[in-house]
């Protein structure tokens, strides 16, 4: 096996779902967000971890994620965020798979579907209350409702929308806006005869940020693997949380170099005086990403050294001048803890000019998942 890996705690995952729930409130419904591969740490081993410590719904953006758990046999209710595509109306009903409508053209082609089959399915309805993205706009409500009050074999389940900036204190005022919006909306709906089981609004940071928006169900992404750094309000209090991924790989070779050599794509990097370097087997292709050159760190026996160089497809290059005692195949901790020192996605993150999901997503399919339980 390749000697770079990632290492999934599900126990951390386990934990994160049960403290999120003492904080929230446990008189409501939870979907454990398993999309994206489950932020890049398996959506399957993950899924099947949440569904034992009793979570109430995954919520994937593609069929085919819904498509991957039910195969793996994964029971609890699945809601495919991402609307339906044309033609992918059979395999919501033949997999069980819960379709949130997001226009009336679809809403028309699954219910022709359940028609043709004799059955009335459930469906949830997204209403864009601000996000500016997938929905039913809170204010084009009323033609909306009046066609899909015609569709006889859909059965309005639950009603969502999806906060545009509850991560960001400034703009509560806009979070605020969206969830008057979208309670109007659910009078709307109401009144025309549809009283859904389930309303929800709030993803991670509307969850624990904005109490209001609970509702009947809340959609846990990021947190539930331990990334709330950069996308929660830091100023909030907030549940405890355990980071799931730990990124690790070992010191494939060790060179010495004398002062003014350079090394790495471009020559971006100039030895300043005779030094000692290691590869590791770790690229781009990794999701290691690029844009961390000459500019992150890694820890190894407990020490920091620095990436030096262009990160390229398969290596990365780190200066261990200061640490003489290192030999090939010596533990590399690129995320995660080692020693008394730290590295997390978000660390990462910051460096790159983006957020932990994205650091995380973005760890590519050629690293092994090995998981704890």
């Amino acid at each position: 096996m390749r000697p770079t890996v990632a290492k999934i705690d599900l126990r951390n995952l386990a934990f994160n779902l049960h403290s999120c729930r003492e904080f929230i409130g446990t008189d409501l419904k939870y979907m454990g967000v398993v999309k994206a591969d489950a932020y890049g740490h398996g959506a399957v081993e993950c899924a099947r971890a949440l569904e034992a410590e009793g979570v109430d719904w995954f919520g994937v953006a593609l069929v085919e994620e819904a498509i991957e758990l039910r195969d793996a046999g994964i029971k609890k209710p699945i809601l495919c965020l991402g609307g339906i595509a044309p033609g992918q109306e059979s395999l919501f009903i033949a997999k069980d798979i819960t379709a949130v409508i997001v226009n009336i053209d679809s809403a028309h082609r699954f219910s022709s579907q359940a028609q043709a089959r004799g059955i009335t399915t459930a469906i949830h309805v997204k209403i864009d209350t601000g996000m500016g993205r997938l929905g039913v706009r809170w204010d084009a409500l009323d033609e909306f409702i009046e066609q899909l009050t015609t569709l006889k074999n859909l059965r309005v389940q639950g009603l969502m929308t999806h906060f545009a900036a509850a991560d960001d204190p400034a703009q509560n005022e806009f979070t605020n806006v969206q969830i008057e919006r979208f309670e109007v909306s659910v009078r709307a709906f109401e009144a025309a005869g549809m009283h859904p089981d389930i309303v929800d609004l709030a993803n991670s940071p509307g969850a624990v940020a904005h109490p209001r928006s609970r509702a009947q169900m809340v959609r846990l992404g990021g947190v539930l693997y331990g990334l709330a750094g950069d996308v929660l309000p830091r100023d909030v209090e907030k549940p405890e949380l355990k980071s799931v991924m730990t990124l690790r790989s070992i010191v494939a070779d060790i060179k010495r170099i004398p002062k003014g050599d350079t090394v790495g794509y471009g020559r971006t990097f100039k030895a300043e005086k005779n030094s000692t370097i290691a590869l590791l087997p770790i690229g781009y292709h990794d999701g290691y990403r690029r844009s961390l050159s000459n500019r992150s760190n890694v820890i190894i026996k407990g020490r920091v050294a620095p990436v030096i160089g262009r990160i390229s497809m398969d290596w990365t290059i780190i200066d261990v001048t200061d640490i003489p005692e290192i030999v090939i195949g010596d533990e590399v901790v690129l995320i995660g803890a080692g020693g008394d020192l730290q590295i997390t996605a978000e660390d990462l993150a910051a460096l790159a000019g983006t957020i932990s999901y994205e650091i995380t997503c973005g760890i590519g399919g050629r690293v092994p998942r090995e998981y704890r339980r």
